[in-house]
């Protein structure tokens, strides 16, 4: 285990390291902007497809319009965010990514789940629980507290 010291405190570990906490909830707020404004260019090709299956069923397949964005959603989260990187594409360019308290990859599940959970929150409990980072440990929010997961920089 490699040990450094800041401002005469022991570091072990990237968690226990400050500097990786300064500024994520703002870079937080700008990737989920840029993630959702990726989500949508990506969802235009797949409502053409649905309208052109739904030409070609007489209708039926326009019922898919229902389920488009979130299932494009969760695409795009299970190839993003579960990969080796674990961060979407707004995540890289805001430089934050998302880790496990003890150290493992996020898989393509637990990445979808994170998502979920946060707009399960935000539906049932109000976009106040967003407050949360302004009183937990390391800025994590309800859903990265049930998870065990933490954002941090990249550049730190």
């Amino acid at each position: 285990m490699t040990t450094h010291v800041l401002d005469g405190e022991i570091i072990t570990t990237k968690f226990e390291d400050t500097r990786a906490y300064r500024g994520v909830r703002t870079r937080r707020v700008f990737a989920f902007l840029l993630d959702y404004f990726i989500v949508a260019l990506l969802t235009i090709p797949f409502a053409i497809l649905v309208a052109v299956l739904g030409l070609l069923t007489f209708g039926l397949g326009w019922a898919l319009f229902s389920v488009l964005v979130p299932a494009v959603a969760i695409l795009y989260i299970w190839n993003t965010l579960g990969s080796r990187d674990q961060a979407t594409t707004g995540m890289k360019m805001m430089g934050i990514r998302l880790d496990r308290l003890d150290g493992t990859r996020i898989d393509g599940l637990t990445a979808v789940v994170h998502s979920v959970l946060f707009w399960a929150g935000n539906v049932i409990l109000t976009p106040l629980v967003l407050l949360v980072t302004l009183f937990s440990d390391r800025k994590r929010t309800l859903h990265d507290l049930l998870l065990g997961t933490v954002v941090t920089r990249t550049d730190v």
